[in-house]
């Protein structure tokens, strides 16, 4: 079934084929992303207008809207310009006036004629005493009242399009929504009473109250749950294919981990503990592991990802682990060292950077197989570098790995197993919709001997106090970050503002003792500065952006952010992670400028109130929203229509299990139920997923 079911043509068909379509109302709806009747079958009303008749104005909530017969009296005409078009009329109880602006005078008499009987329903409000309905939106002879609904639904706009033109499209969307299979489990169905596909769509555009249009309205909730399980079977479809590809197993020994281990001065935490032997139960498996390791700053994933390349070594073949940048690469190379010492294995690393010679012999090395763990860059990729023996790719996920290039990956380690590693903690219901077609390990304990980071929030009236601190502090021979503020689109300008506060700092503290980096710079300055950093050499490092303060310098135990509250709160919890690395207290002031708005107070509070990352990633969902969480265009994470993934956030799991067992009973869709489900995927425009059952 490589070609879209008919019974589904009718809703791919050209959108002026819709009732009140015409070619210029169809450009206009594109900034609403309705370009076919699917679209518009999937564009629900978001609240409604109750337009039950009353007998009168009298007693009714205003300003509200109101509908109601009355007798139409005189019409008053506008005494200036630009004035207002008065019609007087009375209902059973009282008078009122019906008020138009720029209107002209010969329509209104003819809607209108004094001394007829009319419906008229509008919005209501009290001037000076006296009732107003400003532009009814309905006049109708009393015998075509019944063309007004109890309950009107209100649709998204756009410029252009009114809601009479929504409504007419979405009624002539909702005729051709045809009778589908049933695709979802018959136990889950029966259990949340979900009405079947089609009358689920006519139920949603037609609200009856305010009740129907919430999310957990039965119609309203298949709907998004079907959003959800298409998503979840295109994932679950990745899956299964990269499962099906054939690994091979790769056990270790376990004597290089037991060196490290002796070499360490703690013992892992029980999660990091968990995590390596289920990794190390993938990597024994015959099919290709695909696993993501989930941990939050500093909860110790290094070791995690250097006892599984270990396992690739024992087992007599290599490993590679890639970092999206340079200064990244060469992080993983410093915090790796040390444990390749003690495990006596050789580690190198290949960069852009090297070149001739230097890099023919390390490419010779790799694959004769001496080189046991390779740290890099995507140049790591490249068509002249061949393994002797890769057995295991670990991604460092900075760089948002969507499924498709984790597809690419399993392609060019022909048979390694894949480990992508992210630092940033997501809510769970993200991380089923963006790593749905992964197994997912999670480190939420902190190390033993991490101490706690005080976080304090600082006026910037107070800066000469932080200036004072930060002097007393590197007289005790401490070191800090000075992040300054981000100024959106204007590198020149957060350039001037980091230079200056270089200047300012380096007047105030000595010349030698503060270093700068910033985006503008070239790579090797850049390296320069934070080395003299690391090393001890300069005692506070000024910094743009937070991508390149991802450097380690266990010493630094001061995080100043300016102006923190112009950064988001993922930002600010990765930047945080960058002290309490080391033996001593660490302390994190963010400095701010009153007044705060409510999100940026909210920001800055929760940062006092925790350091879990899980938790702050929750608040980041419930205030900024799911696409804006993970940005949406890189991240391969669908926008759904229908579904909201912070309030339904269960829903995406019943969505992954449901997805995983239809695939685990019936991999080729070839059962009723396995058939309905490949026209939802047709229906949700799931074309990667199709593809891949092709290939299946």
């Amino acid at each position: 079934m490589s070609t879209r079911p008919e019974i589904l043509f009718p809703l791919f068909a050209d959108l002026e084929t819709l009732d009140g379509i015409g070619p210029k109302t169809a450009k206009a709806l594109e900034a609403l992303a309705i370009t076919k009747p699917k679209d518009m079958l999937f564009t629900l009303p978001h609240t409604g207008v109750d337009r039950r008749k009353r007998a009168t104005v009298q007693g009714a909530e205003l300003p509200g809207v109101v509908t109601v017969e009355v007798t139409v009296g005189q019409h008053r005409h506008p005494t200036k310009r630009g004035g207002a078009y008065r019609v007087n009329v009375e209902d059973a109880a009282t008078s009122f006036q019906l008020v138009f602006f720029h209107a002209r005078d010969d329509y209104l008499r003819k809607i209108l004629p004094t001394g007829a009987r009319r419906i008229v329903s509008g919005k209501v409000e009290l001037f000076d005493g006296i009732a107003n309905m400003v532009h009814p939106d309905h006049v109708l002879e009393v015998l075509d009242a019944g063309e007004i609904p109890d309950f009107e639904p209100i649709y998204p706009l756009t410029a252009g399009v009114t809601q009479k033109t929504m409504r007419k499209a979405a009624a002539a969307a909702v005729t051709r929504a045809p009778e589908l299979g049933e695709w979802i489990d018959p136990a889950q169905k029966a259990q949340t009473g979900w009405p079947d596909w089609q009358a689920a769509i006519v139920t949603a555009h037609a609200p009856q109250n305010m009740q129907d249009l919430s999310s957990t309205h039965p119609a309203r909730e298949r709907l998004a749950y079907d959003e959800l399980m298409a998503h979840q079977m295109t994932l679950a479809l990745a899956r299964s294919q990269l499962r099906r590809a054939k690994g091979r197993e790769t056990v270790g020994t376990g004597i290089l981990q037991a060196r490290v281990l002796e070499a360490l001065p703690y013992t892992p935490t029980g999660a990091q503990t968990r995590a390596i032997a289920e990794i190390a139960a993938d990597m024994a498996k015959p099919q290709k592991m695909n696993r993501l390791l989930q941990g939050d700053v500093g909860a110790g994933k290094t070791l995690v990802a250097f006892k599984a390349l270990l396992i690739a070594v024992e087992a007599g073949g290599q490993g590679v682990m890639m970092a999206p940048t340079e200064i990244l690469a060469r992080q993983h190379l410093e915090g790796l060292r040390p444990l390749a010492q003690s495990a006596g294995v050789v580690l190198e690393i290949l960069t852009g950077r090297d070149k001739g010679a230097e890099r023919r012999a390390k490419l010779a090395a790799l694959a004769a197989g001496k080189i046991q763990i390779l740290v890099g860059t995507h140049a790591v990729f490249q068509k002249d570098v061949e393994f002797g023996d890769l057995r295991l790719a670990i991604v460092d996920e900075q760089h948002r790995f969507g499924v498709r290039q984790r597809l690419e990956l399993g392609r060019k380690g022909a048979q390694a197993d894949a480990l992508v590693m992210t630092a940033t903690p997501i809510p769970r219901s993200l991380s089923l919709a963006q790593y749905g077609d992964m197994d997912i390990s999670v480190l939420d304990e902190k190390p033993p001997g991490r101490l706690p980071i005080k976080t304090a929030l600082v006026n910037i009236t107070r800066m000469d106090e932080v200036v004072d601190h930060l002097r007393k502090a590197i007289a005790e021979g401490r070191q800090a970050y000075w992040v300054c503020p981000l100024v959106e689109d204007s590198e020149v300008i957060d350039l001037s503002s980091a230079t200056d506060r270089f200047q300012r700092l380096r007047a105030t503290l000595g010349e030698g003792k503060v270093g700068l980096v910033h985006g503008q710079m070239p790579s090797e300055e850049k390296d320069a500065a934070m080395a003299a950093f690391h090393r001890g050499e300069t005692s506070v490092l000024v910094a743009t952006t937070v991508i390149e303060v991802g450097v380690d310098v266990p010493n630094a135990s001061i995080m100043v952010i300016e102006r923190a509250e112009s950064f988001g709160l993922a930002q600010l919890h990765q930047l945080r992670g960058r002290v309490g690395r080391g033996s001593q207290a660490s302390t994190c002031l963010l400095i701010y400028q009153a007044p705060l708005s409510e999100g940026g107070q909210k920001r800055l509070e929760t940062m006092r109130e925790t350091e879990d990352g899980f938790r702050i990633s929750e608040v980041d969902l419930e205030m900024r929203g799911a696409g804006d969480l993970i940005g949406t265009a890189q991240s391969g994470l669908p926008r759904f229509r229908v579904a909201d993934l912070e309030r339904q956030a269960a829903l995406m799991a019943v969505a992954q299990s449901d997805a995983r067992k239809l695939m685990a009973d019936d991999p080729d869709l070839t059962s009723a139920r396995g058939k309905a489900a490949r026209v939802l995927l047709w229906l949700m425009e799931q074309d990667q997923a199709i593809r891949l059952i092709e290939v299946g």
